[in-house]
């Protein structure tokens, strides 16, 4: 019996480990303004939303599209204010400090299967 709970504790140790890590890198792209970082959590689609624009991309264009957003905009910080799930779906929000303002920052990711993959990506003037 102890060896059942000792191979469940470290299957949920392990579990939270590759969550909490997926979650720092996404964190830590936005932080840094990394699009080809973040891009490998990317879903075959996503959404990103812009003040003035908002689209549906493949990967490849979401990354060029964030990418082009970064340069522009040129990152200095990100500020996680909340994280959150709900059924099978996480998200955090957060403010994104740039050269030219700031952004109150949505990210929505799914799981799926053993993956969870972002979904959406909201940039909002603050």
């Amino acid at each position: 019996m102890k060896k059942i709970v000792v191979l469940i504790s470290a299957f949920v140790v392990l579990v939270s480990f590759t969550t909490n890590s997926a979650w720092e890198d996404v964190l830590l792209s936005l932080k840094s303004g990394n699009s080809s970082r973040i891009s490998l959590f990317f879903d075959e689609r996503v959404e990103l939303s812009f003040p003035e624009s908002n689209y549906a991309y493949s990967k490849t264009q979401a990354e060029a599209v964030l990418r082009d957003f970064f340069q522009l905009h040129q990152v200095r910080n990100f500020e996680l204010l909340h994280k959150g799930e709900n059924v099978g779906s996480f998200y955090c929000i957060g403010t994104l400090h740039t050269k030219n303002g700031v952004f109150r920052t949505t990210v929505f990711v799914k799981q799926k299967g053993n993956k969870q993959l972002v979904q959406e990506i909201r940039f909002e003037i603050k």
